[in-house]
């Protein structure tokens, strides 16, 4: 595969994957919000901000219409919801012959929902509605791509921007709630504290699935354990790298390349790690320690990938 069709299709699915992402997040701490005082709202909107790597707002900025406006809509945020979706569409434009015309047709669709929004828009209609929207789109492309494309290369380098995204946005989200709320740690959060927690669950749609495999006991040390260390859910840390090593070692057997070696050791180290990890060892040792390094540790398979498939230089190429 060439490596500018494998670059696309990577970037595609990572910008697609931090779109839903930041959709699912604001949609849900919108709701939260409403059961919270002017004073602790503040501080849950400054989490929220965080947890999408956004720059500090001053305290008169710091009210839901404008982190909505700025995560949403600012097209000078790199990050944004509208940013992410139109680099998604520019990134599947420049490989149309690769992929389906199902998957370009939709990717089409949600890129005009999305630029037809406006915060004025939804703000005075229903701000969920958008949002959910969003995430639906998100689900159905993806649904497409497994239904229409074939499963070689190209298919898992979109499911590995999926899962390097995952891993590192689902790792950050955790690190800054941690950082908020760590004194409930070892015992039930407060009535406030519970609301935070909840929304934690459902900013990773994993309520329902925390619940069936833990019950409604909603303890922090099992939510960290249930989103950072759990294999059977999909949007917990440790599935996530699981699929990332998946893919990165069938991308690798296919090009018999002794230049992908690299990112396969690292996911492999950072799969050890998350599959021997015991969560109270983790939060005594420094669970702020433990997620900066599952972080790092995505960025290095990340550049690992560039320099293997991406950017290798021709002298490179002929050696392997």
């Amino acid at each position: 595969m060439l490596s500018r069709v494998a670059d696309s299709l990577y970037w595609m699915s990572r910008y697609l994957e931090r779109a839903e992402h930041t959709a699912r997040l604001i949609d849900v701490n919108l709701n939260l919000a409403l059961e919270l005082s002017p004073q602790a709202a503040s501080g849950h909107w400054l989490r929220v901000v965080s947890s999408l790597r956004g720059p500090a707002f001053e305290g008169s900025q710091l009210r839901p219409f404008n982190v909505t406006e700025y995560l949403a809509f600012d097209t000078s945020n790199a990050d944004s919801l509208v940013t992410c979706i139109t680099l998604a569409r520019e990134n599947c434009r420049q490989v149309r012959e690769q992929v389906s015309t199902e998957m370009w047709e939709h990717m089409n669709r949600l890129y005009l929902q999305v630029k037809r929004s406006n915060i004025s828009g939804i703000w005075s209609a229903q701000p969920h509605e958008f949002f959910r929207a969003v995430r639906e789109g998100a689900y159905l492309f993806h649904g497409i791509i497994d239904s229409t494309m074939s499963h070689g290369d190209g298919w898992h380098f979109i499911q590995l921007g999926r899962y390097i995204e995952r891993a590192g946005a689902t790792a950050l989200l955790l690190d800054v709630h941690f950082a908020e709320l760590e004194r409930t740690l070892g015992k039930g959060p407060g009535a406030r504290e519970f609301l935070q927690w909840v929304g934690l669950l459902r900013s990773c749609s994993a309520f329902e699935a925390y619940c069936q495999f833990y019950t409604a006991d909603l303890r922090p040390q099992r939510i960290i354990e249930f989103l950072l260390l759990n294999s059977d859910f999909p949007r917990s840390v440790r599935y996530a790298v699981r699929m990332v090593g998946y893919c990165l070692r069938k991308i690798g057997s296919s090009n018999q390349s002794a230049r992908a070696s690299r990112a396969e050791r690292i996911s492999g180290r950072l799969r050890a790690t998350l599959d021997y990890g015991q969560v109270d060892e983790i939060i005594s040792d420094n669970l702020h320690s433990y997620l900066d390094n599952i972080r790092r540790q995505c960025w290095a398979i990340h550049m690992a990938v560039q320099q293997s498939y991406i950017a290798y230089s021709v002298e490179a190429a002929l050696a392997s």
